[in-house]
């Protein structure tokens, strides 16, 4: 017996997409590839961590929507994503709370500059 009975024959898993929401969801991949190179270019400080976190993201669960057909499967599977996600910005965020809160800048910063050899002293 299969555990697909009530399905129509060639269609147990797949779920058939129209290709004009494949191509959308190309063109959003690609206009948020853009996006990201884009925003590297410009100077946001600490923010930076931020915007490139959440374009990507964005990009993930389109990938994992669409192409993962994980808008059309069971509500459990999308609490396990949803979840998954959430543990990983825990980790990323207590990892960058931690690694800032306790590490120094590494290079010493000196006002001293060096001219070249020392100048003998005349006595």
């Amino acid at each position: 017996m299969s555990a697909h009975e009530g399905s129509k024959e060639g269609y147990d898993f797949a779920h058939p997409l129209p290709l004009s929401l494949l191509f959308g969801v190309f063109l959003a991949l690609t206009a948020l590839t853009v996006v990201t190179v884009a925003q590297a270019s410009f100077d946001l400080g600490s923010f930076d961590i931020v915007v490139v976190m959440f374009i990507a993201t964005i990009k993930a669960c389109l990938v994992m929507g669409i192409f993962m057909h994980l808008a059309w499967d069971k509500p459990f599977n999308i609490l396990m994503f949803v979840g998954s996600f959430v543990f990983v910005a825990l980790f990323i965020v207590t990892t960058l709370y931690d690694s800032r809160a306790t590490s120094q800048d590494s290079i010493p910063v000196t006002n001293d500059i060096v001219a070249g050899p020392n100048p003998k002293v005349e006595s």
